[in-house]
């Protein structure tokens, strides 16, 4: 979330931004609401002192009646007007959270078609199988009893697939860990304070994706970035700590609202799967380098598995709440023949840290927050439809790429 002070003095940057990434705000709202807030304030705070006034005065002996009296109609009041400032303050950071993090200038403008492709890299394959036809053909995947225990776009892996998928995650913890991220295991629920300090706002009341958890302040996390952005929440971190890299390993619980017209075949978009997501605190002067670096991680990453694709710098109306820029990578499908999204990696600046109150504290004493970023090592469910569609062979056998044979006892097909 962004400051209100900010808000204030950056206004034109504010709705520029927020028009950008099609968001509607009511920037004079938020400002005369905190007018009200600050006139509420003070007359909280003068009550205050009379209060403290009143109550150093009966002491040291029985005070009389006007002076009793006078402490219990300030005491009164004041509860009326904390109150009326608590309601303020909530409906304030309420519409501060509709309001979007900055765009970075080299985010291109327009939709999701305005996006640029900014680089490329292997020769995109003409012919591939159908992923969910090669993997119910051999027994791979069940959709059917999925949905019996579940629901429809649940599903069980079985034998080698399965495998795979575990090779695949081996694979990326190795590749991670070679950069000097931390693996961990996080929680696959969070609170809402945390929810909505990742600043996951839809743009409708129909795009929300999250499963909430009935009779709990909990919900199921869509990716590990949630658990990962509450990790430091309410600390203050030593300046030479930063950058701290994580890398989180979870399941992804979607409710996939909003991507009607999108392609949701088989694996590639479901209710539930697995992914190894990268994530970092870091200094503000070390995020756009930082950024670089993930995305760089994330090339590596597919290149290793022989898989071409494109990057593209996502476009402001295309951007979610948080980032002030994204890369997406997508890689090609030569069943689709056309570029669809494997990894995304994000620049959230402080937007996230001042919602989670997360921040450094400089070596000259001063606190301000940090910033944060995010980047897809391996979405696992989408990365089998990739291999599945690249590595198929015409004997009916599925070639593996060599960086996954280690961690499938050097099994050159399956």
């Amino acid at each position: 979330m962004l400051d209100v002070k900010f808000i204030r003095e950056n206004l034109e940057l504010v709705e520029r931004s927020a028009k950008e990434k099609g968001y509607k705000i009511n920037i004079q709202e938020i400002l005369d609401l905190d007018d009200t807030r600050k006139t509420e304030l003070s007359v909280v705070e003068d009550l205050r002192q009379k209060r403290n006034e009143v109550a150093g005065k009966m002491k040291g002996g029985k005070p009389d009646q006007e002076l009793i009296n006078a402490g219990k109609a300030i005491k009164l009041e004041l509860a009326e007007k904390e109150a009326n400032l608590s309601e303020t303050e909530e409906k304030l950071k309420a519409l501060i959270k509709t309001v979007p993090n900055i765009i970075f200038d080299d985010v291109p403008l327009g939709g999701e078609e305005d996006s640029v492709e900014i680089k490329h890299w292997g020769e995109n394959h003409q012919t591939g199988v159908d992923h969910l036809d090669y993997a119910v053909s051999r027994d791979w995947v069940d959709f059917e009893r999925g949905a019996k225990v579940a629901g429809a776009k649940f599903y069980y892996l079985k034998g080698e697939l399965a495998l795979l998928e575990n090779a695949l995650l081996q694979y990326g913890i190795s590749k991670v860990l070679e950069h000097g991220f931390t693996f961990m295991t996080v929680p696959d629920m969070v609170s809402s304070r945390v929810l909505e300090g990742c600043g996951f706002n839809p743009r409708t009341s129909d795009q929300s994706d999250e499963y909430y958890i009935e009779g709990e302040d909990l919900a199921m996390i869509a990716t590990a970035e949630m658990p990962l952005t509450g990790y430091h929440m309410d600390e203050i971190i030593d300046e030479d700590k930063l950058p701290l890299l994580y890398a989180g390993y979870s399941a992804c619980f979607r409710k996939e609202a909003g991507t009607y017209g999108k392609y949701t075949r088989g694996l590639f978009r479901v209710h539930q799967f697995n992914k190894l997501e990268m994530y970092i605190f870091c200094l503000p002067e070390q995020s756009k380098e930082l950024h670089e670096k993930i995305l760089a991680i994330e090339e590596e990453i597919w290149q290793g598995l022989g898989i071409p694709y494109h990057v593209v710098n996502i476009a402001a109306g295309d951007l979610g709440a948080p980032a002030a820029k994204k890369y997406d990578m997508e890689y090609w499908s030569p069943v689709n023949q056309k570029y669809q999204e494997i990894t995304s990696c994000s620049n959230c600046t402080n937007f996230q840290a001042q919602a989670v109150n997360c921040r450094v504290r400089r070596k000259d004493g001063t606190i301000e927050f940090v910033h944060t970023l995010n980047g897809t090592a391996i979405p696992l469910a989408r990365a089998l439809v990739v291999l599945l569609e690249n590595y198929a062979t015409e004997g009916g056998k599925l070639k593996v790429p060599e960086v996954l044979r280690p961690y499938l006892g050097g099994k050159s097909e399956i």
